[in-house]
């Protein structure tokens, strides 16, 4: 029986097949790369519009970090300050410095300030400050030493086997709710077991299940 295709027109298939595998391929690797979230890279560190820096305010001067971010302990999310917080020290420390322009004019015009996010995680996942910070987590478990950083950036990866790994294992990372933003606190003994003390009183049983983040 004679051959229904030609050798050509075979070969002419077998290409165009790999041709439009390799597209396929490539077309969901180059969709990956670029709905990949980038502001979830470690490194990661965008220019402010005002020159702030934790290391002063958060290190040398010793600022809570709940005196700006307020909401830490009460909401879901870490409320960035109204410029109302800052010119409540500047109005009186460093008045015509030219790095706080941008400060003075927000304050006096009402319009507020573009900070940049830092820590942003994407849309779907939900993460909430306030269960963490009433466990026991520290700032610095997924911050880092801000008090140590002139400009803030991304130094823990924030993805989701990181969460998981605490989330199995959390004692690691609970204390005190008197040191959570002690950023240099150092256990006068293991804290691993510190935190088992605390999960055991306070119940502690982190979600491992994919509803715990993703609502």
């Amino acid at each position: 029986m004679a051959a229904i295709f030609s050798k050509t027109s075979d070969l002419i298939l077998k290409v165009a097949g790999a041709v439009i595998g390799l597209g396929a391929v490539s077309g969901i690797a180059a969709f990956a790369y670029l709905s990949y979230p980038t502001v979830i890279d470690t490194g990661y560190q965008p220019k402010q519009p005002v020159a702030y820096s934790h290391k002063l305010h958060a290190g040398e001067l010793g600022l809570n970090c709940y005196y700006c971010h307020s909401t830490v302990y009460k909401a879901a999310f870490a409320a960035v300050p109204g410029t109302e917080v800052c010119m409540g020290c500047h109005s009186q420390v460093r008045q015509a410095s030219p790095r706080l322009e941008v400060v003075r004019q927000s304050y006096a015009s009402g319009s507020p300030i573009h900070w940049v996010k830092v820590h942003d995680v994407p849309d779907y996942v939900f993460f909430n400050h306030q269960a963490h910070i009433n466990a026991g987590v520290s700032c610095v478990t997924c911050h880092g030493r801000v008090d140590q950083m002139e400009e803030v950036k991304q130094v823990k990866p924030l993805n989701m086997a990181w969460c998981i790994d605490c989330h199995r294992n959390p004692a690691p990372n609970i204390r005190p709710a008197d040191k959570v933003t002690q950023l240099d606190w150092v256990p006068d003994r293991p804290a691993e077991e510190i935190g088992r003390e605390i999960i055991a009183q306070k119940h502690i049983d982190p979600p491992t299940n994919c509803s715990g983040c993703h609502r």
